[in-house]
Order: structure tokens, then sequence, then C-alpha cells
């Protein structure tokens, strides 16, 4: 990445950190059931109490609404991503990517850096992905479909440059 991009990186993330500061989401720590209407105007999270069917929502504020999802293995997953941000993919993109156990999330951050031809996810590192959405821009949604026979907790990480910091969590596979 050259000199101008990290330090226009570093510019947004600053810009960022202080327009987020005093509004923080934040999402029960057990929801089985489906919510669709908030109060003051906050989106709720969602979830469903179809059997791994998983909706996870990313903001312009660089946050996941959930830091943890939970699937029963050896059944298919359905996992949504919704980007309820405004902001276009350019600045402020969106994807999720579930990694294997045991893949080193800052060295795959590192990677995926440098990997804006292939929406940040770095050929090298394709044998530690299991699954990924595509890259958004706010209002856009992407539903991707896979299966996890082993149970275990697998590691997942937005791959935009800058928002893994902020934007991981686990997918708890029982």
């Amino acid at each position: 990445m050259n000199k101008t991009i990290k330090i226009s990186m570093v510019m947004l993330m600053g810009f960022l950190a202080v327009t987020s500061c005093g509004k923080k989401e934040t999402a029960p720590a057990e929801s089985t059931e489906v919510n669709e209407t908030s109060t003051e105007g906050e989106a709720a999270p969602v979830t469903s109490t179809e059997e791994n069917v998983l909706v996870i929502e990313g903001n312009d504020q660089m946050q996941f609404n959930v830091n943890e999802l939970k699937a029963v293995a050896g059944k298919p997953i359905k996992l949504t991503l919704k980007h309820v941000g405004q902001i276009a993919k350019e600045v402020m993109g969106h994807n999720l990517v579930i990694l294997k156990e045991g893949t080193d999330q800052a060295a795959f951050a590192v990677k995926a850096n440098d990997a804006k031809a292939t929406d940040y996810i770095p050929e090298s590192e394709k044998a530690s992905i299991i699954a990924h959405t595509k890259l958004l821009g706010g209002g856009e949604e992407d539903t991707i479909e896979f299966t996890i026979d082993k149970k275990g907790s697998y590691p997942f990480v937005c791959s935009f440059p800058g928002h893994v910091a902020l934007m991981k969590g686990v997918l708890i596979v029982e």
C-alpha cells in the first residue's frame, strides 16, 4: 500500500473514532427471537429461530451488531451480511470472512490489506478461509451458504483495511 493510501486510512479511522464516540450499539448476549422493530431509530439485532440461519449487520461506525454467532455442526449454514450504513464500499466496505480455527487473524489482515483487486480476500490465504461474503457498500447485503462438519470456534472478520481491529467475532459450531 502506498504512503498516500496509508495516510488516508489513518485519517479515516481517526475521523470514525471521533464521530462514533458516545453512541455504542449493543446487542443482547443471547437472543433467539426474531426482532423486526426497534426503538429510537436504531436497528435491532436480527436473529432467527430457524436452525443455522444467521443474520449479521455491519454499520458505518465499523461495527458488527453481534460478535458471536452459533450454528449446528454438519448442517448447512445460511449467513446473511447486511451493510446497514450509507457509505460506499470504496470507503467503508464490509465483508465477513470465516476463518479456520487457529488462523492468525493479524497476519491474515495484513495480507488482506494488499488484496484490493480481489475485494480484500488474499489469494495466498484461500486455505485459511471457510467462506466469505462479497464486499458490500451501504444498503447492500449478501447471503452465503456453507457447511462446517467439525464442532469448534471459528473466527470471523471484516477484511477491509483497518476494520479487523473492531469488526471481528466468533462462529461457534456445536
